[in-house]
């Protein structure tokens, strides 16, 4: 391969990529390029990252525990800081067990691929994260991509997989979209089939449901749902992931759940931070109101300047642009205006539907979300973006094949 032809295949496309680098702690605004500009873009949906509690932790942690777990759980990188955090992540859960993954990818990718195997049949919702498509292609299973949220189509599915449905797995909220899985119909389908469900909660933990617990207990699922993922670095502010489920499923992870057994420990400092953050989730869960109605002020400010924001109901709100380049365009715009939101382009969301991805915080105040939804409202007409024909590009982004096989 040509890395310099494909890299301007890239740029020519409007799917070039780079890293910026932020200067400063993540917080509603952050220091980029020596200036102060909005942060609408950071999964630290309550802004824990930067909590001075949460900091302590870590500090405390590295100065008892040291700075690395040294080896991978199944060697000697297993500690008492690790298994005090599965505790308190499965009674948050209101699960038997929980087991730590060093990221979100390695638990999504570790558990579909060790949950389901040749000859069966796994389930995924045509928007799920990149790491659950991973680890369907890697469980060599066959692999039924049903139509965004259509139950029927999963139920069609599911017959005509008969006995080889191994699992069900959709993301709780969507990363893109900021909408919510029909989780009541999947669960009811996955029970009537006797097909295991996962859940991936990395964008509903601290974000939904009573005490921010998640969109399974939104939907009061708890004992419905077989496994249970989340992650740590985003509303629990530290780095890091989770799986919840009975204490057979744990065991059968430690056995065969490759990212675990080869990959190293999660740091004790990140364990540690998220330790407190989950504390703080816990004794203070007005926070999760607040970020409700912050994403709330923002959805409205945005729809008064003409940007369209799909059916998003939660802290992430897309504003959806059409074209890579346009997105882009749109993003430098922003920036340009003291507003950081980053364009989202293909392969992450399908083509025709480049966006700018909004993340609301806890920790932004109203004001300083209206007055961003001005300035991208000001910066799309700008443009001649404005409006756009945001349903349109929705109900037609996805694909309808009904299957595909993984690799």
């Amino acid at each position: 391969m040509d890395l310099g032809a494909r890299l301007e295949e890239l740029r020519e496309s409007g799917l070039h990529r780079r890293l910026r680098l932020v200067e400063s702690p993540q917080g509603p605004e952050v220091q980029l390029d020596g200036r102060a500009v909005l942060l609408l873009c950071s999964n630290d949906y309550l802004g824990l990252a930067d909590h001075s509690h949460v900091r302590r932790a870590a500090a405390d942690a590295a100065m008892s525990w040291g700075t690395g777990a040294g080896a991978s759980r199944l060697v000697s990188g297993s500690m008492t800081i690790h298994a005090e955090l599965e505790r308190a992540l499965a009674e948050f859960e209101g699960k038997p067990a929980a087991l730590l993954f060093g990221s979100g990818y390695l638990a999504n990718s570790g558990v579909v691929s060790a949950l389901a195997g040749r000859g069966e049949v796994v389930f995924s919702d045509e928007l799920n994260h990149a790491s659950i498509i991973d680890g369907c292609r890697l469980s060599r299973a066959e692999t039924f991509v049903y139509r965004h949220a259509d139950t029927e189509h999963l139920e069609w599915g599911l017959r005509r997989a008969g006995e080889r449905a191994a699992l069900i797995v959709t993301d709780g909220v969507f990363s893109m979209d900021g909408n919510v899985a029909p989780l009541a119909e999947i669960a009811e389908l996955s029970g009537r089939h006797g097909c295991r469900l996962m859940v991936d909660e990395a964008h509903a933990t601290g974000a939904l449901g009573p005490g921010g617990r998640g969109s399974v207990a939104e939907a009061g699922l708890e004992q419905h749902v077989d496994v249970v993922m989340g992650t740590l670095g985003k509303a629990l502010g530290s780095y890091g992931a989770y799986v919840c489920g009975s204490e057979r499923l744990k065991e059968y992870l430690v056995n065969t759940c490759r990212p675990l057994i080869f990959s190293t420990a999660p740091p004790p400092p990140a364990v540690a931070a998220a330790r407190r953050a989950l504390e703080f989730l816990v004794a203070r869960p007005n926070r999760v109101e607040r970020l409700a109605a912050n994403a709330e002020a923002l959805r409205e400010a945005l729809r008064a300047e003409g940007l369209r924001v799909g059916d998003s109901r939660t802290q992430i709100v897309p504003v959806i642009v059409g074209e890579a380049a346009e997105a882009t365009a749109l993003s430098e715009a922003a920036l340009e205006r003291g507003v950081f939101a980053q364009a989202i382009r293909p392969p992450t969301v399908p083509p025709g539907t480049s966006r700018l991805r909004l993340t609301a915080m806890a920790t932004h105040r109203v004001k300083d979300l209206r007055r961003a939804a001005r300035e991208l409202g000001g910066a799309a007409r700008e443009l001649g973006i404005a409006g756009g024909r945001v349903e349109e590009m929705q109900a037609g982004s996805a694909a309808t094949g009904p299957l595909e096989r993984a690799a």
